[in-house]
């Protein structure tokens, strides 16, 4: 990378122009021209739902599944940022659901709606990506008609009264590892044939209709068989799903996979797929498979209380007012706004017209992340937060780090005897290890924090991520090249005050022409 931008600086300079022009016409193009704002900035929707049972008393593995099925719920709304929280325990319990510019009536209608659970035997399975327009379904088992491409996108579940050619289409056309298209959240009707997607993305399914819904389930559980080393989960019916679970394992075991297998539907998305070896008569099936005790508790969980057995009831909803976010939206703009400036000065004041380029740079890498952040919030719903302006802040600093990284590798390249060309590329050689473990260990940061949190902390770790991969991008295909330029001009290579690299500051005769070490030994006093 060194030597090619070195011999022809011009190339990355189109390629990063040419990726920018790009973002720009698709920002452009797209539904919207500027970044969707989330909860504290825009405002929204507060829901707050009381949770009731017919008898019993309410525990806290209930509430944190209903917690769990509400958020996947309105994120299906093409929302991000969405708050799901619990307050209180037991009888007093309550759960707080924000959602950001989402109608009241929007959703209530939604959390109103009881979570789907089914059991739905399996016609056709394969990879999550879609298919090509001159290739069928290779998982199909039935004479139907072959699938053409679509451009219109399907979203997961999707349904039909019938297995017909509009289905097929859908299933070979479904793109399941776009996260848009398998939010979920969507209560799929158990009479109809559906299309939809696992929930990490990798396998779409073509299901028949549910021979057996959640509510036929009294009881799940993960556990340990004895003298057993592997978790499974065990699963009791009620007398409804003894016979449809007999009748429909008498079936479904004789045939080959995958129409052996039956997919566990929850909200429109299959959390599991396993298949029937033998049928199962009296009631109790076990699942088993690879499972850690972790996935084994989580399947028995969504089986156990998939079909939310809180009753949920709407206590009170009302509109959230963007205006306290919108003053500190304001205050944090400001505050970046004068950081960056005091950073360009700092620059300047320091590095003169070499100072420049990392001001360029900083420009360069502002354009870049409006435009990521207009993008992602059309295609995979990303809304910016008080929290992601943070990390865009806190970006300034780590892409400022970068230049200063470069700037004195190169000074310290002509103390110790190169002439300005040769110090460019050796200090771009030894600046570009430096400069690339600690975008680094920012990034890991970023990818720990996203992972271990919820909620705002999550917007923050993703804008610090994209922030830092963009400095990545920067450096290599804007400040680099450039540096290089400006190191053939002979103006700036004669050492002029200006430049930054003033011999006299430097302790050196000449930075045009290599020199000897002793001399900056000398000027120092050794």
């Amino acid at each position: 990378m060194a030597k090619s931008s070195a011999a022809s600086p011009w190339r990355p300079l189109a390629t990063l122009l040419a990726v920018v022009l790009a973002l720009g016409l698709w920002s452009y193009l797209g539904p919207s021209r500027t970044p969707k704002l989330g909860l504290d900035l825009r405002g929204g929707t507060q829901v707050t739902l009381t949770p009731r049972v017919s008898e019993g008393t309410i525990t806290d593995d209930q509430l944190k599944q209903a917690v769990d099925i509400i958020r996947q719920r309105v994120n299906g709304l093409g929302v991000a940022e969405a708050e799901v929280s619990t307050q209180g325990q037991g009888a007093s319990a309550s759960i707080l659901v924000s959602v950001p510019g989402v109608s009241e009536q929007g959703i209530a209608d939604v959390l109103k709606q009881t979570a789907k659970l089914a059991f739905r035997p399996v016609e056709q399975l394969a990879a999550g990506a879609p298919a090509s327009a001159s290739t069928s379904s290779s998982a199909s088992a039935s004479a139907s008609p072959s699938p053409t491409a679509s451009t219109e996108v399907i979203f997961a579940p999707y349904e039909s009264t019938a297995n017909d050619a509009a289905l097929q289409n859908a299933f070979a056309n479904i793109d399941c590892t776009n996260p848009a298209v398998r939010q979920g959240g969507v209560p799929d009707d158990p009479t109809k044939w559906i299309v939809t997607c696992s929930k990490d993305g990798t396998a779409k399914y073509l299901l028949q209709p549910a021979f057996i819904e959640g509510t036929s389930i009294d009881n799940a559980a993960a556990g340990v068989p004895q003298g057993g080393t592997t978790w499974l989960v065990t699963l009791d019916f009620d007398s409804d799903g003894t016979k449809k679970l007999a009748d429909a394992s008498t079936l479904l075991y004789k045939q080959t996979s995958p129409k052996n297998q039956f997919a566990i539907v929850l909200d429109g998305l299959v959390s599991s797929s396993p298949y029937f070896s033998e049928p199962i008569l009296g009631g109790q099936a076990q699942i088993t498979g690879t499972f850690t005790q972790q996935e084994a508790t989580d399947l028995a969980n969504i089986l156990k209380y998939g079909a939310l057995p809180l009753t949920l009831e709407i206590a009170e909803v009302t509109s959230l007012s963007p205006t306290l976010g919108q003053d500190q939206l304001n205050a944090g703009l400001l505050a970046g706004a004068l950081g960056l400036l005091l950073v360009a000065v700092y620059l300047l004041v320091y590095y003169r017209v070499l100072g420049l380029v990392a001001v360029f740079s900083l420009v360069v890498a502002a354009i870049i992340t409006y435009f990521a952040f207009i993008i992602l919030g059309a295609q995979l719903g990303f809304t910016l937060t008080l929290a992601g302006v943070a990390g865009a802040i806190v970006a300034v600093g780590i892409t400022a780090d970068s230049f200063v990284v470069y700037f004195e590798r190169i000074r310290d390249e002509i103390r110790e005897g190169k002439a300005l060309k040769a110090a460019i590329n050796a200090g771009w050689g030894r600046a570009r290890r430096t400069i690339l473990v600690a975008d680094f260990v920012s990034l890991l940061a970023a990818v720990v924090l996203y992972w271990l949190s919820i909620g705002s902390v999550r917007g923050f770790a993703f804008t610090l991520g994209l922030t830092t991969v963009i400095d990545i991008a920067v450096a290599f295909l804007f400040t680099r090249p450039l540096v290089v330029l400006f190191g053939r001009n002979k103006w700036f290579s004669s050492g002029s005050p200006m430049t930054g690299l003033d011999p006299n500051r430097l302790g050196v005769t000449s930075i045009s022409t290599p020199h000897a070490r002793s001399t900056y030994a000398e000027s120092i006093g050794e």
